[in-house]
C-alpha cells in the first residue's frame, strides 16, 4: 500500500487505531498518537532536521574565481622589444623574480634626462647657497633670494620626477628593462612572445595568488533572503570550505537567482579558477533562525497555513504533532521553512494517514 493512499484503503484494524486516537486528541487537537507498529503499517517514515542545519541549502551551482585583490598584470613601462621571457603559464613565481627583459631605447633617454635633471638641481642648490650669503651681507635684494629659492625647489622637483620615471621603468642597465613580479603567485597568462615589439602599457603577464579563492554562487532568491555574511560554505566534491563574504542585492531576471560570493579559506589548493562546482550553504545558521530544508511532501497545507508533523509524546502516548511552519521558498525538491524545534524529527512519508486523523476523518 502506498504511504499516501486515501484513508478508505486502510485496513479496519488501522482505522480502529485511529478512532481510538481521537479520544486522546482531546488534550491536543494537533497531536496524533501513533504506536511504532502503527507507524510501520502506515508506511510512516521520518527524517531528523535541526535549526542551523549545516546543509540548509545544498547543491547550489557555483564557479571558482580569484579575488580581484590577488591579481596583478605585468605591463610594459616603455615601448620596446621583448628580449627574454623568464617564466611561463602555470609556473609559480616569487616576489621580485625577474619575469621579462625588455629592450627600449627610451630607457636611455630616461637615464639621460635624469642625469641632466640632477645636474640642474645641483646648480640651483649652489646658486641658492651663494644668494643666501649675499643677502646676509646686504648685497642683493630679497626678491632675488626668493627667485633663487623657487628655482632650486623647481629643479629638485624635476630631478625627483625623472628619478621616479626611471624607477617605474625598472631600469637595469643600458637600454634593458628587467620587469619583476610584484607578488608571489602563479602565472595565469602570457600575452607576448620573445622578439615581439610592444607599446607602452601593453600587458605582458597576468599573475595571481591562488589562496584563498572565491566562489560565485547562484542562489535562489528564497535562499539568498535567509543568508548573512559569515555563513559557512562547503564544496562537497573537494572538501574545501569557507564562508560567505557578500550577498548580492540584484536578482537575475531570467533565473531569479542572486549572486552570492564566498571565500574558500580551507582546501583552496584543490580548486582551479574557472572551475564549475556545487556549494552547500549554512542558511539557517547564518540567518540566526530555524530555517531548514524539508521534503516538499512533508509539508501539509491546512487552514491557510503550512504544517509539518513532528515526532512528539503526549503523556504516555507517542505520535506526531502538527507544527505550523513559515515557508521561505523552494530549493529543488525541498521547501525552506522556519519554526521547527531544534533537532526535530519529522514525518516525511505516510502523511495521508496523519492528515486524515488531524482533519477528523478517522473519528
Amino acid at each position: 500500500m502506498s504511504p499516501q493512499a486515501p484513508l478508505r484503503f486502510l485496513t479496519p484494524v488501522l482505522l480502529g487505531a485511529l478512532l481510538v486516537a481521537g479520544s486522546v486528541q482531546a488534550a491536543d487537537a494537533r497531536f496524533v498518537p501513533v504506536t511504532a507498529a502503527q507507524a510501520q503499517a502506515l508506511g510512516i517514515q521520518t527524517q531528523r532536521v535541526g535549526a542551523g542545519s549545516k546543509a540548509a541549502a545544498a547543491g547550489l551551482p557555483a564557479t571558482v574565481s580569484i579575488p580581484n585583490s590577488q591579481v596583478r598584470v605585468i605591463a610594459a613601462p616603455l615601448a620596446g622589444v621583448v628580449e627574454s621571457l623568464e617564466t611561463a603559464p602555470g609556473l609559480s613565481v616569487t616576489k621580485g623574480q625577474v619575469l621579462v627583459r625588455l629592450s627600449s631605447p627610451q630607457a636611455l633617454e630616461l637615464q639621460r634626462d635624469r642625469i641632466q635633471a640632477d645636474a640642474q638641481a645641483g646648480l640651483a642648490r649652489q646658486s641658492l647657497k651663494r644668494d643666501e650669503q649675499l643677502f646676509r651681507e646686504g648685497l642683493i635684494a630679497e626678491s632675488r633670494l626668493q627667485a633663487s629659492r623657487a628655482n632650486a625647489a623647481q629643479s629638485a622637483a624635476q630631478a625627483a620626477e625623472r628619478a621616479q620615471e626611471l624607477r617605474l621603468a625598472q631600469h637595469s642597465r643600458g637600454q634593458t628593462l628587467s620587469l619583476v613580479a610584484p607578488i608571489a603567485g602563479s602565472v595565469l597568462e602570457q600575452q607576448v612572445s620573445v622578439g615581439q615589439r610592444v607599446e607602452q602599457s601593453a600587458p605582458l603577464y597576468r599573475i595571481a595568488r591562488l589562496d584563498p579563492l572565491s566562489v560565485d554562487i547562484q542562489a535562489p532568491l528564497a535562499v539568498a533572503s535567509q543568508l548573512r555574511v559569515g555563513a559557512g560554505l562547503r564544496i562537497p566534491a573537494t572538501g574545501a570550505s569557507g564562508e560567505v563574504i557578500a550577498v548580492g542585492r540584484a536578482v537575475d531576471p531570467a533565473s531569479q537567482s542572486v549572486l552570492v560570493r564566498g571565500l574558500v579559506t580551507r582546501g583552496a589548493d584543490s580548486l582551479r579558477p574557472g572551475q564549475a562546482t556545487t556549494v552547500d550553504l549554512d542558511v539557517g545558521k547564518a540567518a540566526g533562525d530555524a530555517a531548514v530544508q524539508v521534503p516538499a511532501g512533508a509539508v501539509l497545507h491546512h487552514e491557510g497555513k503550512q504544517w509539518v508533523f513532528v515526532a512528539a509524546t503526549e503523556g504516555k502516548a507517542s505520535g506526531y504533532r502538527a507544527t505550523p511552519v513559515q515557508p521561505a521558498g523552494r530549493v529543488g525538491d525541498n521547501i525552506l521553512v522556519s519554526g521547527l524545534p531544534a533537532e526535530a524529527t519529522i514525518a516525511t512519508a505516510g502523511i495521508a494517514a496523519l492528515k486524515a486523523n488531524l482533519l477528523g476523518m478517522g473519528r
